[in-house]
């Protein structure tokens, strides 16, 4: 890896699998250091959530991050969240202007006598989610639609950023 020492404009160069060259912001780092937290929480959670059950087999609450994909689509973003299971009403959306957290909680509280349970692991879930973005957004437009166990988001952007187009220069 070296660095291109630019007062202005520092840009990383890092080697990629196919040979190239690819110029990187500085902020991107931060992106990087929160997509490796992420996945380091989910994956120790992964490992570790037999052991967070509360008081045996049946009183079992189960805490999840649902996947989640966030399109830029210049003059809003759509956010996509996969909760199965969790009715419409059980779900907490809540908007700032930099900030959308997402809370779900569904718990099964319908006790069936009569059977013999050797586990029981579906008596309920939740869901958390938190994710800031780069632009304000205009909190009383939001669009949130619940079919079929996904949440789909429409954040309309305050003052959407002018796309910046590559000039391609001709050399002489």
């Amino acid at each position: 890896m070296a660095i291109i020492k630019d007062k202005k404009n520092k840009m990383t160069i890092i080697p990629t699998d196919k040979g190239e060259i690819v110029a990187r912001r500085p902020y991107d780092i931060w992106r990087d250091m929160d997509n490796l937290f992420d996945t380091f929480r989910t994956d120790f959670d992964d490992i570790l959530w037999p052991f967070t059950r509360t008081s045996g087999l049946t009183n079992y609450s189960q805490r999840r991050m649902p996947p989640m994909d966030v399109a830029d689509i210049g003059d809003h973003y759509e956010m996509k969240l996969e909760m199965p299971g969790i009715p419409k009403d059980n779900v907490d959306i809540q908007v700032t202007a930099n900030t959308v957290e997402i809370k779900a909680d569904c718990k099964d509280d319908k006790e069936e006598k009569g059977k013999n349970w050797l586990r029981r692991e579906c008596s309920g879930m939740s869901f958390y989610r938190a994710l800031e973005l780069p632009e304000e957004l205009k909190t009383d437009d939001v669009d949130a639609e619940f079919k079929d166990g996904v949440l789909w988001l429409s954040l309309p952007k305050m003052d959407p950023k002018q796309e910046i187009k590559p000039k391609k220069v001709k050399i002489k």
